[in-house]
């Protein structure tokens, strides 16, 4: 049997990216990084969350980002 993906909350998300946990609800839901949504909860996968850090914090490709 293969491993578990572990999902992450926004707390875990936050602290990973070194904001706060308003930035990273509104940043969830601009699209910004990727989320999952679970009923009324936000989780995040952790290796998007990785990969999102490791391309410099820049929307994934085909993730809408609002212009300012």
């Amino acid at each position: 049997m293969g491993q578990k993906k572990k999902l992450l909350n926004v707390q875990d998300v936050s602290e990973m990216l070194g904001e706060n946990v308003d930035w990273v609800y509104r940043a969830a839901r601009e699209g910004i990084i990727p989320s999952v949504r679970l009923g009324r909860k936000v989780k995040f996968s952790e290796e998007a969350i990785t990969e999102f850090i490791r391309s410099g914090g820049k929307a994934l490709p085909g993730v809408w980002r609002r212009e300012a």
